[in-house]
């Protein structure tokens, strides 16, 4: 932070872990609210390995928002940007740097402007929830930087009208997003083309939604809660391949597996059954956990 008159500068830095869904969330029935066809249920990695850090700055000698993302620019046009933007600055309240004299009151957040550098330690669009853990951090730390008053709950309401998936990155450990209810009048706006045309053409996507979710979160639930690994890791990948099951019933169809991605599952499917790890109920070891997580996102 520094002072100065009218060349201050007031900083905020945030880090948020990425999540992985073991009971996967795809397609939205409401695009402009994202809101789910279905329940979600994801595990919140380790911020040590798997993260996005983000710096928030304002002064009033900025001309504009911008934003930087691994060090390079990026617009914040887009519409999830803006979303994320306005909901934050209409809960912002008064702020007060005492020992370095600023005063920032609410009314003035419309008209102050925003510096954003984000870096994710981790390949970004690479199935790894990079959008979730970026959009957790940037609307937690903006809460931060503007002294916004919600919980969690709210903040990751806001989170997720930039990325679905971000608004269980802003908890630790297990996370349900429940779908929710809403209203059929909400007004649509863009969306994932990929999700979109699943919702508009699979229909797998509407048996599963309706017959096979919501059994499996209820016994993904029970796994959680009894420690049962070996029930853990064969639902959320008997969900990653009917996710992928859809993705292939789409018009057209959607391929996120690559010859590397099935290489992988082979790999650890012969690992698991010569460790046991489908056959019996004996504690995996560090090792097959690691390789069941290598199913969970392929």
């Amino acid at each position: 932070m520094v002072g100065g008159a009218e060349k201050w500068v007031m900083m905020v830095t945030a880090q948020t872990p990425t999540n992985i869904a073991v009971i996967k969330y795809w397609g939205k029935r409401d695009e402009s609210l994202i809101l789910p066809v279905n329940d979600s249920i994801s595990v919140t990695l380790d911020p040590d390995h798997l993260c996005t850090t983000t710096t928030v700055a304002v002064s009033p000698s900025f001309e504009r928002d911008r934003m930087w993302l691994n060090g390079k620019e990026i617009s914040l046009s887009g519409g999830r940007y803006q979303n994320c933007l306005r909901e934050i600055r209409s809960r912002a309240s008064d702020v007060e740097d005492e020992e370095n004299g600023i005063k920032i009151p609410k009314k003035d957040w419309d008209k102050l402007h925003l510096h954003i550098a984000s870096y994710n330690n981790f390949p970004t669009a690479a199935g790894l929830a990079s959008s979730a853990a970026g959009f957790a951090c940037l609307v937690f730390s903006l809460a931060k930087l503007m002294n916004v008053k919600e919980d969690q709950s709210k903040l990751s309401a806001i989170a997720r009208q930039g990325s679905g998936s971000a608004c269980r990155s802003l908890f630790g450990g297990f996370v349900k997003w429940i779908m929710g209810r809403v209203s059929s009048r909400q007004k649509e706006t863009s969306s994932t083309t990929g999700m979109r045309e699943t919702v508009e053409t699979s229909l797998l996507l509407k048996h599963r939604a309706k017959e096979i979710v919501p059994k499996r979160i209820l016994q993904m639930e029970e796994a959680i809660k009894n420690r049962d690994f070996t029930s853990f890791a064969q639902l959320a990948c008997a969900d990653s391949n009917q996710f992928h099951a859809v993705c292939l019933d789409t018009s057209p169809p959607i391929f996120y597996m690559n010859d590397t991605s099935h290489r992988v599952i082979s790999i650890a499917e012969k690992w698991n059954r010569s460790e046991g790890g489908r056959r019996s109920h004996k504690p995996l070891s560090t090792s097959q956990h690691r390789i069941w997580l290598c199913l969970y996102e392929c």
